[in-house]
């Protein structure tokens, strides 16, 4: 297709673009914000114009019409060294863009690391920057939840918030992982395997609900497991070396270990083969994220519960793009078999 020269130079108008493709000009606008009133035919008609014509829509006046300002601010109350060194954030953050890309929204990572972060945050919010939020890493005692819910602005949450005693259930949308039931089929492989005294080691329960659930689900299939099977760890390599360590002095008997994240069963496995444990024959160990990085590095390679982190991430960011109302999505997980259990 040939583009128009225009012979006064000027740029070609959404006038220009309804008149040649024989629509009103509130046509033309329907079909460059991606309104579904418009007929399949019509809207191919005037994309081919806009083209044709090498229009390029007034995106400072559209912001005055609409009040969009086609950005999402993606909020992370992480320190940045740690998260972006963290391949599940990674994931996370590759499934946004992705969404986020493809509506035309740009999104924008902002940080909060410590108490003075948010009034900046705040301010940022609610000056009218962004359309919506997304939200992660949120602990049960982050102020965060409630700071959206008076701004008033759309937001999605990256895991089921955990809620304090006597919080409301917040209205916002959350897209998660079955955590529970991942743990349950963790638990049952690892019975299966004839396993006898399991232990777990669990992310930080009393902050996030991911813990509190992949701990349930150790708990559904061993209700009556001895508390010295179960070390609270943060999610980290190091954290699961130690909680390794500090499981091998409780109970040297144990012959299976379920650890709430792949990083955790990273470091747990490095600690079993200092240790001279063999795994899987003395020690069985599964993970939980199927991060194949780790996964599939480690030694022997990791079995694992696979849940879809980049899949949540773009459904994260077409929920908020596209308003839905749902109270909350859980995605399904599924163990991987490798050479740990």
């Amino acid at each position: 297709m040939v583009l128009t020269q225009w012979s006064n130079g000027r740029r070609p108008t959404l006038e220009d673009v309804a008149h040649r493709s024989g629509v009103s000009k509130s046509t033309v606008s329907r079909v460059i914000n991606g309104e579904p009133r418009v007929r399949a035919e019509v809207a191919d008609r005037v994309r081919e114009v806009i083209a044709d014509l090498g229009y390029v829509p007034n995106h400072a006046a559209r912001q005055l019409v609409t009040r969009r300002n086609n950005a999402v601010a993606v909020v992370a109350t992480q320190p940045q060294d740690r998260l972006f060194i963290d391949p599940f954030f990674d994931r996370h953050l590759r499934g946004i863009r992705k969404e986020l890309v493809a509506h035309g929204v740009q999104p924008v990572l902002l940080f909060l690391e410590d108490p003075d972060d948010y009034p900046r945050v705040a301010d940022f919010l609610g000056g009218g920057h962004v359309d919506g939020a997304l939200l992660f890493s949120v602990r049960a005692d982050d102020p965060l939840p409630a700071m959206i819910r008076r701004l008033g602005l759309p937001a999605v949450f990256g895991g089921r918030p955990l809620l304090r005693e006597g919080e409301p259930v917040p209205a916002h949308v959350y897209v998660d992982a079955d955590n529970r039931g991942g743990a349950r089929e963790a638990v049952r492989h690892l019975l299966s395997l004839g396993r006898e005294r399991i232990a777990t080691i669990t992310g930080p329960y009393d902050q996030e609900a991911s813990a509190v659930d992949r701990l349930d689900g150790y708990r559904d299939v061993l209700f009556d497991a001895s508390p010295e099977l179960i070390e609270k760890s943060d999610y980290t390599q190091q954290g699961g070396a130690e909680a390794m360590a500090a499981l091998l002095e409780r109970r040297p008997d144990l012959d299976a270990v379920f650890a709430a994240s792949d990083l955790m069963a990273s470091g747990a496995l490095r600690v079993l083969r200092e240790r001279g444990r063999r795994v899987p024959d003395d020690v069985a160990v599964v993970g939980f994220d199927d991060l194949a990085p780790i996964a599939e590095s480690t030694d022997p390679p990791l079995t694992t519960v696979h849940q879809d982190i980049e899949g949540m991430g773009r459904l994260m960011a077409r929920l908020l793009c596209e308003g839905a109302r749902v109270p909350s999505v859980v995605t399904p997980t599924r163990l991987v078999l490798r050479g740990s259990a």
